[in-house]
Parts: C-alpha cells; sequence; structure tokens
C-alpha cells in the first residue's frame, strides 16, 4: 500500500511516501528563518506559506519517487494521510483541504493523524517498536506520557498518562532563549551553548516534582531562569543574531561572557532532563510489563535529553526508540507511517473529517470499511 503524508500543522510544510511502512521518499520546507525575525510562528504567515508550498512539492516529491521507481504518478497512490491535530488551525485546513482535493481527484482514501501519536511512532520507520511501551512525547507545544500497546488490527492504541499543564518543555527552552535575545527557535541555541559545560545542580530547580502524578509544568523552571538572568543582565545579548550568523559563528562567538553563559545553558538543560527522568521513572514504576521506552517530538533532538534518556533505558533493561534527528522534527514521513498502521487495519475517513486546534482532543472517529475481521490486514481487500 503506497500512502502520501501531508503535514502542515505548524510551520513545517512536509509531503512523503511510505510504502508498506516503508520510506520511499519525502520533502520538507521549513519556515523557521521566516518566523525567527517575529520570536514565533505567525499563523496568518504560516497558512500562506504552506498554501504556496504544498503544490510545488507535490511536484518534487513525485519526481524523486520517480528516480526509484519510473512513471509513478498520482493514480498510483491508495491512500492519503494528513495531520488533523492538534495545531494551527488555519495550517491544518490548508494540509486537509489539499489532502481531500487529492482524493477526490485520483480516488485514494482518507485518512487523519493525530500529530502527537504519529511523533511516538516516528522511531518505527526505522526499528520495530518493542511494544507495550512508555512514550514520551517532548515538543513545543506539548510534554506528554503514553502508555503504548500494538493492536492486531492496525493503530497502535494510546493510554493517556500525563501532561503539559502549562508551558511544555519546548515553549520553556524557546522562552529562555528569548531572554538572551537569541531567535526562534531558540532550543537547539541553548543545547549548543552547553556542549561541555558542567551544570550547576542547585542553580535551577526540577519543574513541579514534588507531587504523586505524571503532568509536566515547567512555568516555574521558566521564572526561575528569568530572575537568575535579571541578576545577570550583561548575559543577554545587545542585538538578536541571524540564524545564518548563529550557523557562522555559533552562540558563544557572539558573547563575551561565553563561559557564564554555557553555564546557564547546561543548568537549565540539565533541569529539564531531569525533570524528564524523574516523570518517566515513575511512570515505569506504575506500569509493570513495559518493554520498551520511546522518545518522540522536537525536543527529542536535544542531547541532555537523549542522554539522559539512553541511561535511564540501559538501568532499566528497556529497548530505547529514539528517532533520528530529522524526525524529531514535524515531517510527512511520520504522518504517512501513523495513516498506514490504520489503513491496513481497514479503517480510513470520510470526506467530512474536520481540522482540530490545539486545545482539544483528537477523536478516534475513523470508521472500519465492512468486511474486514478482527486482525486482517487491508491486503486482501485493497492490493497495492
Amino acid at each position: 500500500m503506497l500512502v502520501l503524508g501531508v503535514e502542515t500543522s505548524c510551520d513545517e510544510t512536509g509531503l512523503a511516501l511510505v510504502r508498506d511502512g516503508k520510506l520511499v521518499c519525502e520533502v520538507l520546507a521549513s519556515q523557521t528563518d521566516m518566523h525567527a525575525v517575529f520570536g514565533g510562528v505567525v499563523p496568518e504567515i504560516a497558512s500562506r506559506e504552506h498554501l504556496r508550498m504544498l503544490p510545488l512539492l507535490l511536484q518534487d516529491l513525485l519526481a524523486k519517487a520517480c528516480a526509484s521507481t519510473p512513471e509513478l504518478g498520482l493514480t498510483d497512490i491508495d491512500a492519503i494521510a494528513v495531520a488533523r491535530g492538534p495545531g494551527l488551525l488555519g495550517a491544518l485546513l490548508v494540509g486537509l483541504s489539499f489532502a481531500k482535493g487529492l482524493c477526490l481527484g485520483t480516488g485514494a482514501r482518507l485518512i487523519g493523524v493525530n500529530h502527537l501519536h504519529a511523533h511516538l511512532l516516528a522511531p518505527g520507520l526505522e526499528a520495530e517498536l518493542s511494544t507495550p511501551a512508555l512514550g514520551l512525547l517532548v515538543s513545543g507545544g506539548h510534554t506528554h506520557l503514553y502508555h503504548m500497546a500494538a493492536s492486531p488490527d492496525g493503530p497502535t492504541r494510546f493510554r493517556l498518562l500525563g501532561r503539559t499543564l502549562d508551558d511544555a518543555a519546548g515553549e520553556a527552552f524557546d522562552k529562555v532563549a528569548k531572554l538572551l535575545n537569541l531567535p526562534y527557535p531558540g532550543g537547539r541555541y541553548l543545547d549548543e551553548l552547553a556542549q561541555g559545560v558542567e551544570p550547576d545542580t542547585r542553580l535551577f530547580p526540577r519543574a513541579y516534582i514534588s507531587n504523586d502524578n505524571l503532568d509536566f509544568s515547567f512555568s516555574g523552571l521558566k521564572t526561575a531562569v528569568a530572575e537568575e538572568l535579571g541578576k545577570r543582565p550583561h548575559l543577554t545579548l545587545a542585538k538578536m543574531p541571524t540564524a545564518d550568523e548563529l550557523r557562522a559563528h555559533g552562540a558563544l562567538a557572539l558573547s563575551r561572557h561565553g563561559e557564564e553563559l554555557g553555564l546557564i545553558a547546561a543548568s537549565f538543560n540539565w533541569a529539564v532532563s531531569e525533570t524528564l527522568r524523574i516523570k518517566v521513572e515513575r511512570a515505569l514504576d506504575r506500569e509493570p510489563g513495559v518493554l520498551g521506552l520511546v522518545v518522540a517530538g522536537g525536543v527529542a533532538a536535544n542531547s541532555f535529553v537523549r542522554k539522559t534518556m539512553t541511561s535511564l533505558a540501559e538501568q532499566r533493561r528497556l529497548a530505547l526508540h529514539l528517532p533520528g534527528l530529522a524526525l524529531c522534527t514535524d515531517n510527512a514521513a511520520m504522518i504517512a507511517h501513523a495513516g498506514w498502521q490504520a489503513l491496513r487495519g481497514g479503517y480510513a475517513h470520510g470526506l467530512d473529517l474536520e481540522s482540530v486546534p490545539r486545545g482539544r482532543a483528537v477523536p478516534e472517529d475513523w470508521a472500519r470499511e465492512a468486511g474486514f475481521a478482527a486482525g486482517e490486514t487491508a491486503a486482501a481487500h485493497h492490493p497495492a
């Protein structure tokens, strides 16, 4: 089964082709530099850029696919998987409308994908996931814990264990970077600043751990960093560097207080990664029988988080599933892969599928096609 994935939930425009769970090819257009000047994503600009880029990316994707499979065209696509939420509503609507139009024109089936679940399934493109697993999603908008269980009839089952109460980990990274006058998205620069620096583990608190729940709150940590930087105003860059300047010279080279700045960054990175470790360990103690640990989302690219979770998985003797850096960011390959899981069990959506903005739960309202027995895949009904 050949599935086209469409990703437009925020500021990345992505298309990908996945055949029977394996990535064929993908294309991605990032808007990061465009939004950096505003200190964050501007929804209207993001939506217009998705609208402009999708037709161009589709041409590029088909050209790449034809390099390995000559004469492959739109009519060879069996289904289209689209990110339906959560995300920016206008951006989601652009992608959903694009997907519906392609379905109408080609007769392909349609499946709406939960963007958060797709992140957690993304490592499955690189290796089979060990389930049941504990899933940690760490992104700009969400820090969630899930119990993940494989299903014999297609889609993986997710049970939410803990969620973001206010600022997510990625949001805290970006806000701290903004306090230092670093451009959006700032998490990567804080990680870079912290390389090779020993953190001061007493400088910042581990956020929202003096409780017995599995929820997350990073607003207190962000406030603690803001108060500390208030005592060290010389650390804030006088002028916000451009992304090109940072790529060329690095964040440390643009500051006269590199050692002190590195200490702040390393201590903050440590506080975030330790908070995540404590909550993950708590969840593992409450979920016996878990075989794997899945860590996904943009913050899963952070070197402190990756090192901490690698160590934890080794201590707990769990299979660790950390996606490659390209799969940590928003991408269409994960959307196509998650959609394929549902489609192979005969699940699909109608053209009345709706987008779901951030703040609302994404329903599993897909319908199963008639004639599918439990455990049966789509191969007999929709041969590739």
